[in-house]
């Protein structure tokens, strides 16, 4: 009788998952490619360790030299030439595998530590490490790059441990491990890949960010200008590169202002804003929803999350309080 193992359940969720964000944004993107790559890998585990398909033991440890850094690329949202330079672990991996098999079970679990380490670090900056995020996510975008920055230094546990277990004379165990951790710590990456919290704008029409220097008193100036006359936080679709662009203001001078000066990042900054925004609709007789939609925000998770936070209670309950 057939059988439907762990690996090929998660490859047909994450597989699913990346075909439905392709068709929600109309466009491929290093999210969607993670999220390929994920369900991918987690096929050919169980083609090669349950279904015993040797040709799939040597494409496993190629495919899974692609995870860490298309997630790496993926968090940076930000696809050049540069990514080149990211190829050179997969090619390492190849030139191993035809040389020195035996060298791949250090270069992979070296490769998801170094990667899941830079994506925690960045991370650990918060909203503003992400300039194509969406300011109204606040910091939800960057804790989930946290757990999956974790998810793939576990995933060099899982490695480490496969190894471990057939030095001592446990290779029995591999099987296990590789359900366990392999497969779960690619469940994880994936399924927190989908969050629409992750989703991000970029504006290749509006030009490059610019990168000249200005002083911080001037900036905080046109920031302050920039908010009254033009009130940027309505945007829905706002990012912190979209506004350094409106502004003419490199993206880690604005970030940096505004964090020096109101001890916040940029999306709570905004966030903030739109708050006020819509209680101001409120009082004038707006619902919750219409003044949610009109101060900038999009989702009613967003919108409630940001209002407790900045006002200390919930929406509905701070109207009631001005009737």
């Amino acid at each position: 009788m057939p059988t439907f193992p762990i690996p090929v359940f998660v490859a047909c969720v994450l597989g699913f998952a990346a075909l439905r964000l392709w068709w929600q944004r109309g466009h491929a993107s290093p999210i969607i490619l993670l999220l390929i790559l994920c369900a991918a890998q987690s096929l050919i585990i169980a083609l090669g360790q349950h279904y015993g398909v040797a040709s799939m033991r040597i494409v496993q440890p190629l495919v899974a030299s692609l995870i860490s850094p298309a997630a790496w690329i993926a968090y940076r949202n930000h696809v050049s030439r540069a990514n080149i330079l990211h190829g050179l672990g997969p090619l390492t991996a190849v030139a191993a595998l035809l040389v020195a098999p035996q060298f791949l079970d250090v270069l992979l679990p070296c490769l998801f530590v170094v990667y899941g380490i830079l994506i925690v670090i960045s991370a650990k900056d918060g909203a503003d490490a992400q300039p194509d995020a969406l300011l109204a996510s606040g910091d939800l975008p960057a804790q989930i790059w946290l757990v999956i920055g974790a998810a793939l230094i576990a995933s060099a546990l899982s490695d480490i441990l496969i190894v471990a277990s057939q030095m001592a004379g446990y290779a029995e165990l591999r099987p296990w491990i590789i359900s366990m951790f392999s497969v779960g710590n690619l469940l994880i990456i994936g399924a927190l890949s989908f969050s629409p919290h992750l989703q991000t704008v970029t504006d290749g029409q509006l030009g490059e960010t610019p990168t000249v220097k200005i002083a911080d008193t001037e900036i905080w100036d046109r920031i302050q200008t920039f908010m009254e006359e033009q009130k940027p936080y309505l945007d829905p679709d706002l990012t912190l590169a979209r506004l350094s662009r409106k502004m003419g203001v490199p993206s880690k001078s604005l970030s940096e202002t505004i964090n020096l000066t109101t001890g916040e990042n940029v999306s709570r900054f905004i966030n903030k804003a739109r708050i006020t925004a819509a209680q101001e609709a409120m009082l004038k007789g707006e619902t919750v929803t219409n003044a949610m939609l009109l101060s900038g925000f999009n989702t009613k998770s967003n919108f409630n999350r940001e209002f407790l936070r900045v006002v200390g209670r919930p929406p509905s309950a701070w109207l009631a309080e001005q009737i």
